[in-house]
Order: C-alpha cells, then sequence, then structure tokens
C-alpha cells in the first residue's frame, strides 16, 4: 500500500504531467481518493521553491552558454513580455486569480511547475505563488478525480 502512494507521489512530481496523471493513476489503483489527492498534492507541491527560487537563475545562466543559450534566451524574453502584459491586465490581486487558475486547469503545461515559473517572473513572492499555486493543484487534482471516478465528463470524453 505505501508503495503505491509512493508511486503517485513520485508522479505528481513530474513535470507535465503532474498530478493530472497522478490522480487517475491512484484511482485506477483503488487507493483511497482523500488521501490520495493529499499524497498528489504535496508531491506536486514539492519542486515548487525550487522552480521559484532556482529556475529563472539557471535560465539567465543558460542563456550565455554556446548550445543551450539560444532557448534559455528565448524562454526569458517570452516570459518577461508575458510577465509585463499580464500584471498589467489583472493588477496584482487579479494576478493572484488567474496564477490559481491557470494551474487548476488540468491540461498539460497549466501546472504547478509552469505556474511557479511564471510567478517567478512577476517577482510575485514566494508565499502569494505557492498559495495560488497550491489552490490551483488542489482545483486540478478535485477536476481530475471527478472526472476519473466518472462523476463529471473532462473535455467531452
Amino acid at each position: 500500500m505505501i508503495g503505491k502512494y509512493l508511486s503517485v507521489f513520485l508522479v505528481s512530481m513530474v513535470p507535465l504531467v503532474e498530478l493530472r496523471l497522478a490522480v487517475p493513476i491512484a484511482i485506477g489503483m483503488g487507493l483511497d481518493y482523500f488521501p490520495s489527492l493529499i499524497v498528489c498534492v504535496l508531491g506536486n507541491m514539492l519542486p515548487v521553491p525550487l522552480i521559484y527560487f532556482f529556475a529563472r537563475k539557471v535560465l539567465i545562466w543558460g542563456s550565455k552558454k554556446a548550445y543551450i543559450g539560444k532557448i534559455c534566451n528565448f524562454f526569458l524574453v517570452k516570459g518577461e513580455r508575458a510577465g509585463q502584459k499580464l500584471t498589467a491586465r489583472t493588477g496584482r490581486f487579479g494576478l493572484f486569480v488567474a496564477l490559481m487558475l491557470f494551474v487548476g486547469v488540468p491540461i498539460p503545461g497549466t501546472g504547478a511547475w509552469t505556474g511557479t515559473l511564471g510567478a517567478s517572473f512577476l517577482n510575485m513572492g514566494i508565499k502569494s505563488t505557492a498559495l495560488a499555486v497550491g489552490l490551483g493543484v488542489i482545483l486540478a487534482g478535485t477536476i481530475m478525480a471527478l472526472g476519473s471516478l466518472g462523476i463529471v465528463h473532462i473535455f467531452g470524453l
């Protein structure tokens, strides 16, 4: 039993799939919903501080390197521009809600990893980022669980 929970914990840490895959796996393995959701949320949130504090620095470092410089610079410029536009449109409070909803949409590429990296570009602060991302992760996990249990249909599937 502990091995199953460890498996979904580790899957929830993987970029792109995160708990969007871990929750259906947990339900498919017959694990209880609430303990599984807690394990998946914890696994998905564990990388958040590392991403917030270091991912941008890695991109800055990489932008000065020969082989990876162009792609790192692309992400830096793209992230800065997107952050400025979003801040201008939503303001600081709206930014919190926008981040929470962005992370809460259960599709690959809109999870805690991407949301946290975006928040670091916006200098939201670790507390606001962790709270918005955490609420978004809980929302995404709930949506995925309801879909996996057949209670709601996700994306018309």
